[in-house]
């Protein structure tokens, strides 16, 4: 993997282990030569991240919509930052640049930015591995969640197990190197057989 996108929230949480996991996943991306992509700032979680990826002497590089470089402190100590136009931009970009894409504990943006990808897997869209950092029992509930909605019959069991849920970025990122996308067939592909 050279690249991995990672969601995550702008302020740093009320549990230190937050923080501790984020720059854990920064030297151990620096370890594997892997290139950060995230959101751009330098405040919370993100900078966090960045500021540990760094450190360890790895790379990071950042995208910020115009809107957000000012709010979320626009990180200019980056390897590379991509100023874009819009939240959509961004989203674009980053999954442009990215092999995998992983949430670390983050707030309502977080959550919808990782779900957003899941969502493009299950559409055959990309095949790129998609998880979450489950840092202290974080996404434990949004876990059972994703059981729930198989059980309900709106997710199929091949796509939860698109999803990857691991207590720490080690495991995550050995995860990601065995990855192998189950087969879907893309909406694209269905709409050009008819």
């Amino acid at each position: 993997m050279d690249a991995l996108c990672v969601y995550c929230g702008s302020s740093p949480g009320t549990d230190d282990a937050y923080r501790a996991a984020a720059e854990a996943l920064g030297r151990e991306l620096a370890a594997r030569d892997a290139t950060l992509v995230y959101g751009g700032g330098r405040v919370g979680l993100m900078g966090a991240l960045a500021d540990a990826t760094l450190d360890a002497g790895g790379e990071a590089h950042g995208v910020i919509p115009e809107s957000l470089e000012a709010k979320e402190i626009a990180h200019h100590g980056l390897t590379e930052l991509d100023v874009v136009d819009s939240m959509h931009a961004r989203k674009a970009r980053m999954a442009e640049l990215a092999d995998g894409f992983v949430a670390l504990p983050g707030g309502f943006g977080t959550l919808e930015e990782i779900v957003e990808v899941l969502t493009w897997a299950q559409l055959g869209f990309h095949a790129k591995p998609c998880g979450f950092l489950n840092v202290a029992g974080y996404y434990d509930e949004l876990a059972s969640f994703f059981d729930h909605q198989v059980s309900a019959g709106f997710v199929e069991s091949k796509h939860r197990e698109m999803v990857t849920v691991a207590d720490d970025a080690a495991a995550l990122l050995d995860a990601y190197e065995s990855y192998d996308a189950p087969s879907v067939k893309s909406v694209l592909s269905e709409a050009e057989e008819t």
